[in-house]
């Protein structure tokens, strides 16, 4: 009796490797002072994601889209199961201020490095003296420019000082017999932490899309950045371009902008302005001048670049 054939879906399947991640495996990035990202496992590549989704199409499809096609398809309008269907686990070293942004990303899976059990890391993020950044007066949350060297220097300075005094007493709490848990207690923020991080490629994107934006702070972004530009991209070189083009760079119009931009394309002004003012994006002190508005510095920021004159500064 003839051996029942299996169907091509069944047959034996071959594990996704991707060449240049296979090449960078322990290969550690370096970020900030003594910083680092490791790649340390990886799972699917962008076959596999065109495979998922191809999945629900069932036996009777007649055409099936090109893979890149596909998925900028996904990406464009928002159907992510796909995507979560592929996973990556890092090996990341990260000052603790740093890690509590990182951490509120609640989708991975993390294990973190115990200063209850081990020493805590002997490394802390330094700040060079023309890197002390300024309060936005904008957001109550950002930066904006950088203080003078000359003020820097003394900053600098009296940091070295307090990190290498908090490692002292640290260590000599360490040495008269004191629990761990106890004598990490004023150890500060800028202390490094270590965390295996795993996580499916549609949260890896979200976290990638908030924390690569120029408006995250500089020290997570500079992470993402490299997670993004030196792993990802060599991991799902086609994800990657549908991620750039229809996520990082692309331009979303709230419904009061889209009304402004129409008015604006219509050539009339006043009307751009009446609509801005009508929303509360105008508002002045009693001088006259404009009071600083978050939301319409982010349509300023969208009108430049479409170079676009904004309406209200004539």
């Amino acid at each position: 009796m003839e051996k029942e054939k299996k169907p091509p879906e069944l047959e034996k399947l071959v594990r996704p490797n991707v060449a240049a991640l296979d090449d960078i495996l322990g290969v550690p990035f370096c970020v900030s002072d003594h910083g680092f990202i490791r790649l340390i496992d990886y799972m699917g590549d962008d076959k596999a994601i065109v495979q998922a989704a191809r999945v629900s199409y069932g036996a009777g499809t007649k055409k099936v889209q090109g893979d890149r096609a596909l998925i900028r398809y996904l990406m464009r309008h928002s159907h992510t199961t796909p995507f979560e269907m592929c996973e990556i686990k890092l090996h990341v070293r990260v000052p603790m201020d740093t890690w509590r942004q990182w951490i509120r990303h609640r989708t991975a899976n993390v294990n973190e490095y115990s200063t209850r059990y081990s020493i805590a890391i002997d490394a802390t993020q330094y700040t060079a003296p023309d890197q002390w950044r300024t309060q936005s007066i904008a957001s109550r949350q950002g930066s904006s420019g950088r203080l003078p060297r000359a003020a820097g220097e003394k900053l600098s300075a009296s940091e070295q000082k307090f990190l290498i005094k908090a490692r002292e007493l640290y260590g000599e709490r360490i040495a008269a017999g004191v629990a761990r848990e106890q004598a990490r207690k004023d150890l500060p923020l800028s202390t490094f932490t270590e965390a295996y991080w795993k996580i499916d490629l549609h949260n890896l994107l979200n976290f990638l899309s908030l924390r690569m934006d120029a408006h995250a702070q500089q020290e997570i972004r500079a992470y993402a950045t490299v997670i993004g530009e030196e792993i990802v991209a060599k991991w799902m070189p086609i994800v990657w371009e549908a991620f750039l083009d229809y996520r990082k760079n692309r331009l979303q119009f709230s419904r009061i902008e889209a009304e402004i931009v129409r008015a604006i394309v219509a050539s009339n002004l006043d009307g751009a302005v009446h609509i801005a003012r009508e929303n509360g994006l105008l508002d002045t002190d009693g001088d006259g001048n404009l009071v600083p508005n978050r939301e319409r510095g982010e349509i300023e920021e969208k009108l430049r670049l479409l170079g676009v004159m904004l309406p209200w500064v004539r």
